[in-house]
This record gives C-alpha cells, structure tokens and sequence, in this order.
C-alpha cells in the first residue's frame, strides 16, 4: 500500500500525543526513528552520534559547516574570516541577524555576537569559567583530545560581530575542526540567566540555540520533539514539526517504517538491507561510510601491555566470518585505523594474517597461559558495527581456540561510553568512529593520541613515537601531512593498540515521500532542507 495523508497524520498525531503535546493543525511533520536516547543536549560534553543527532545536527550551528552530503567546507555563522600569514591568528566576522530560539524556558533579548562564541569555547578551555564543570565529571572529551588547550592561545572579541583566535601553532585542520558539533555556538544569554536562577544544569536539558530546529519535549528514552525555528536564519525549515521516536532495536526500528510510524530510520539489518530496497514505499540511500569499527585493548593493564599478547590476539580473529555474518556483505575488513576513502591511507601496510596457532604460540611465548579477558559489547546498532553481541559472540569463540576465556559485557549507551574510558578498565572495548571533519587527524589524534587517553583513547594508548608524527602531521601540505600519517599507521600496526575490524556502507532506509535528505559521509543524521512531498 502507498503512504498516504491519513497516515502521516496519524503518524505525526500519536508522536505527539506520547508527550503529551498539541499537534498544530495540518502541520507538516516528520518522525526520525533513532537508534537511541542521547546523553544530554549539550554536544561539547559528548562524542556519540546519537547525541549529536539530537543536539547539535537539529538545534544548534557552529562557526563553519560542511556542505550538506559533503566533507567540503562553507561558512555557517561566521560570513567570513581571515587568516594570518603566519598561520596563528584566525579571525571570523558574523553573520548579522542571526537569531536564537525564542523557547517557553528563554526569550532571547539580542541577536548571535561574538560573545556567545567566546563563552562557547572558553567554558571548554577555561578551569574558571563557571560553566567548566557545570555537569559533574565534565571532560569536555572532544575539546581535549583534540589538544585545543594547548593550541588555542586567546579568543578575542574585536567587536560585536568579530573573534579572533590566537594559536600557539599552526593547525591545518583547525578550520574544518570549528565545523565540529562540539564546536556548535550556544547563548552566553541564557547561561547567563541560568547562573542566575541556580539552574546551570539546564544547559544540558534545556537546549537553546540558532539552528533549523528548537526543542520542544523530551520524554527519555522514548522521544524528543522538535519545532521548526521560525526566525532560522537560512529561512524556515519545510517540516513544521520534527519527532524523534526512539527505538532501540532494529527490528522494531524497520516495522515502524514499513507501517508508516515513521518515514527515516537508521542502520538497518543488513539482512534486511534488499528487501528493503524492494518495498515499493521506500527509498534505500547507501554510500561508503567513512568510518572503522575497531576492538580496543586497554594498554595499561596487564597483559595487554605489551604489544605481542595483543597482536596474538589480532591473529586470531576471523574478519571474514564476522564479514559475513555481522556486516552480510555490507563491510570490507580493516586494516588501518582509519578508512580507505580518506587520504593518506597506508596502502602498503599488511594486516595481521588469521592464523590461531601461530597467535597460541605467540601467547605462550610472552608467557601467557590461562588468560581470561571480558570483551565490551555495544547495546547499539553502528554502521561500523551493526550487531556488536554477535560480534563478541564471534570473537569470544576465536579466542577460545587459543585458550582465551572470554566473558561478554554490556551497559545502557550512555553507561558504555562513560565506564569504557577508565583507565582501568578490564578487557577490550567493541567501539568505533565515523570521521566528523575528514580530516585525517580526527581518526589519529582523537583516538589514539596521548592527550585523548582516558577519553575518546579508548586503548588508553600513550606511543611517543605515533604522538610525535600526528603532531607534526597538523601543519604543513597536504602531501606532506600524509607522509606523516602513512609513518604513524605503521607504528599503530606494529604496537597493535586495536584489533581492526571492519569499514562498512552506510545504509539509509526512508520513505518515497520524504525529500530533500542528503546522506552524511561524517554519519551524521540533519533534517535541515528535508520535506515531505504531498
């Protein structure tokens, strides 16, 4: 049967009254199934896709943006900017006019000014900002593991429309980073306002900012609600009112779309994937995904300290048969931790060769015997990793083959992420990434350099040699920065601090009627310029 009105209507009226809310006649709305509930509202604090799509994707805008369906660089609320000869000091003028949400819990008095972008970085880079640890256990995990406190020397405000940042060196990616969702521009207004009333926390509850969407409602872990922002200032969005209905599960997440409960949904089976693409209703986007699913082992804790007990290890997981029945065809084995699509991949590198008795012989060599470990198993769908238990399941067995007892663990999302930085931690993380700048360094820096360990490091893997040549890989030419990035794959393949999984194909499952969605090669889910056709 075809998509009709009456469902739609349907559809967007039970979303609506599951919070409790009054649907505006005949408005236009469209129901994303996501994948998750996210972790709070404010994108600086977090690092997990499904916050990012419930934050900054819908509410917030940053100084630059990628085009939409590219990695290409445009402006977003900066109009301009200039950078020094040097390459230190980089100076954005804004554009005017900008407007933030007007919300039941905040009415904004002025439009966007630079020191909405001060507050916005400072609170992240500054210990004494009010705002530093207005969460408990701020990490501002992102800002750090990129090393922006020993990169960014000053932001000042030159006027009301102009900030410059000041840089101890200079930083090829730092422009595409300020694309970044931790980098989305929130109001120094309403922080303000907050402080005041005691209510900072609300920052992360309550969101305010200048994006397509503003928030509405959010019933945890069942669904948040969006209206469109009507003074937006690249004009109104088509669709009156955005839904998000969280459903965790895929197969539930697939029954929703087929019966109209909602017209996008993300990461389906991959089993699924073709008889998806034959339903006459929908509509099936899929692309490279520019992403690596990895299994990282904690290089703190013993024995997974020393590289030959985790390469054995390597040597022992079957990638194709995890091919085969985790990704269905959807993936390529990975080798390096960062996607072949993105420049500077390591062609040249060999992966570690499937071979259980070599990889039992390395382990009794290191003096290894009656080795038990747990294996960290994602509660959620990525398309680096579509079935994470299954995945564990798989790699459990491999390493019972060489005498390696696993024992499977799992939290709630939010819990995963949180307890999987402790530099403690027990075992091997099932984790991954999907490249938020195209930037080389977003992979290299961000996972597996020394400032981001107890953070985003999931391998709490500190290598003077890797940190070395993804330093120096930040400034220069592109030809030049990959030569260093090249050398630095070498090293991660030698020291092993990840087992390398998997790259796969992103899948994108909606509706016939939905138009005017463009896929995200940095995996993100935005709904700024999607419509719903009559």
């Amino acid at each position: 049967m075809k998509f009709s009105r009456k469902i739609l209507a349907a559809t967007a009226l039970t979303a609506a009254m599951a919070i409790g809310m009054p649907l505006a006649a005949q408005a236009k709305t469209l129901v994303y199934c996501s994948e998750g509930s996210p972790e709070g509202f404010d994108p600086a604090l977090y690092t997990a896709g499904t916050t990012f799509d419930a934050s900054s994707k819908a509410v917030y805008n940053r100084l630059m943006q990628f085009k939409p369906g590219t990695t290409e660089l445009e402006n977003g609320l900066a109009e301009s900017y200039e950078v020094s000869d040097d390459g230190l000091e980089y100076t954005f003028k804004l554009a005017p006019g900008v407007k933030f949400h007007t919300t039941d819990y905040f009415t904004p008095s002025r439009d966007l000014n630079a020191d909405d972008v001060i507050f916005s970085f400072e609170r992240q880079l500054k210990e004494d900002n009010a705002f530093n640890q207005y969460v408990e256990g701020a990490s501002w995990e992102y800002f750090n593991g990129m090393s922006m406190p020993e990169l960014i020397e000053s932001i000042e405000k030159v006027d009301d429309m102009t900030v410059k940042f000041k840089l101890t060196r200079p930083e090829a990616p730092f422009v595409a980073n300020l694309a970044m969702d931790f980098a989305s521009i929130l109001s120094k207004e309403y922080a303000d306002q907050l402080a005041e009333a005691g209510n900072e926390a609300d920052l992360n509850q309550k969101p305010v900012g200048t994006g397509p969407f503003q928030f509405v409602a959010y019933q945890p872990d069942a669904v948040i609600r969006y209206k469109a922002h009507p003074d937006y200032f690249r004009g109104k969005q088509p669709i009156d009112d955005l839904v998000f209905a969280i459903t965790t599960d895929t197969s539930v997440r697939q029954q929703k779309l087929k019966a109209g409960e909602c017209q996008v949904m993300p990461y389906p089976n991959p089993a699924d994937i073709e008889s998806l693409k034959g339903d006459d209703n929908l509509q099936v986007m899929e692309q490279e995904g520019l992403n690596v699913g990895y299994l990282a082992y904690n290089t703190k804790v013993e024995p997974f300290d020393k590289p030959e007990v985790r390469k054995a290890l390597n040597m022992a997981i079957n990638k194709q048969a995890i091919l085969d029945v985790v990704f269905q065809g959807a993936g390529e084995a990975a080798k390096n931790p960062i996607p072949p699509t993105m420049w500077s991949y390591n062609e040249a590198i060999e992966d570690d060769a499937y071979d259980p008795e070599k990889a039992k012989q390395m382990l009794a060599d290191a003096g290894v015997e009656n080795l038990s470990m747990k294996v960290w198993a994602m509660p959620v769908a990525r398309p680096y990793n579509p079935n994470a238990r299954r995945m564990a399941e798989l790699i459990q067995e491999d390493f019972s083959k060489i005498g390696v007892d696993v024992e499977i663990v799992s939290y709630e999302w939010g819990e995963y992420l949180e307890r999987s930085k402790a530099e403690d931690r027990d075992g091997a993380v099932l984790l991954g990434w999907t490249g938020d700048n195209g930037d080389p360094d977003n992979f290299l820096a961000v996972l597996l350099g020394c400032d981001a360990v107890g953070g985003s490091n999931r391998a709490q893997w500190c290598n003077e040699e890797f940190n070395d040549l993804i330093t120096k890989a930040k400034s220069g030419t592109q030809e030049e920065r990959a030569e260093l990035y090249k050398q630095a794959q070498e090293v991660f393949k030698r020291e092993a601090p990840w087992a390398t999984i998997a790259h796969s194909v992103t899948v994108m499952p909606m509706s016939k009627n939905v138009t005017g969605y463009k896929q995200d090669p940095l995996g993100g889910h935005a709904f700024e310029g999607v419509d719903i056709a009559e």
